[in-house]
């Protein structure tokens, strides 16, 4: 059976980068998005176009009845799943001072951000440990993707930060979980990204990257997430299960 992948939010931007990264590795493709199939048919086709199969799952994560119909639509077409990518995310609709930051803003991103991947993966989880279970050939990989906002602290968008430090621990509470089963968990740490998301501040990223932002001084791109992505997923990091792999062009590391 030909080994499979599912990407949330793997229709545009970062989970893009992902979903074209694994389909040069050979994977079938279980892309989700919550714009309607025919939105995104010029992706999907684009994606079938590199040799693999790709089927649609419509359905937005922080909704409990459309995690079931992703995940039930992904088996239906597959049978199985090998790697799970948790990449949808949303950012706030308003970047608010932490001051005025409204309890609907913070529920949104936590339901979408946390809430949803936390029992996506649960579910899909529980059927790659059962696979292992009766196959010990059977092999899995789950990546979360999360932010350098997990640690680095954004005051104007408090609840998108703490969900990517909520999302960081959830990384390493399933890589401790899933280790009995021998299916390894990872977490990777984007940094300034080129998306739909950065492109509101790009005249901003665009002078802290002139003024040494990151000790490579570009933005990074979908590619670039995807590349680390279809490392882990290829077995590049067999002894690494739990670590967060940062893609964020040397940003975080502390100079003086």
């Amino acid at each position: 059976m030909k080994k499979t992948a599912l990407v949330t939010g793997g229709s545009r931007g970062i989970g893009l980068g992902i979903a074209k990264a694994l389909a040069r590795e050979g994977y079938n493709l279980a892309i989700n998005g919550v714009r309607p199939e025919e939105a995104a048919q010029e992706t999907l086709d684009e994606l079938r176009g590199m040799g693999v199969e790709v089927v649609y799952c419509q359905g937005n994560i922080a909704v409990a009845e459309d995690r079931a119909q992703i995940i039930e639509t992904a088996y239906a077409a597959f049978g199985q799943l090998n790697v799970l990518v948790n990449n949808a995310g949303i950012a706030p609709r308003q970047r608010l001072d932490l001051l005025e930051t409204t309890p609907e803003s913070y529920r949104e991103v936590m339901q979408t951000n946390l809430e949803g991947p936390f029992f996506f993966t649960q579910a899909i989880a529980r059927r790659m440990a059962e696979a292992r279970q009766a196959d010990n050939t059977f092999q899995a990989t789950i990546v979360f993707v999360t932010s350098i906002s997990a640690t680095v602290a954004s005051v104007n968008r408090g609840e998108y930060c703490i969900s990517k430090a909520g999302l960081a621990m959830t990384s390493s509470l399933f890589a401790v979980r899933m280790a009995e089963y021998g299916i390894p968990v990872y977490e990777v740490r984007p940094g300034i990204i080129a998306t739909d998301m950065t492109s509101k501040v790009q005249d901003k990223y665009n002078q802290l990257f002139e003024n040494g932002l990151a000790l490579q001084p570009r933005w990074g791109t979908p590619e670039d997430i995807g590349k680390a992505v279809a490392a882990l997923t290829r077995g590049d990091f067999p002894y690494s299960t739990g670590q967060v792999i940062g893609v964020d062009g040397g940003m975080l590391i502390d100079r003086l």
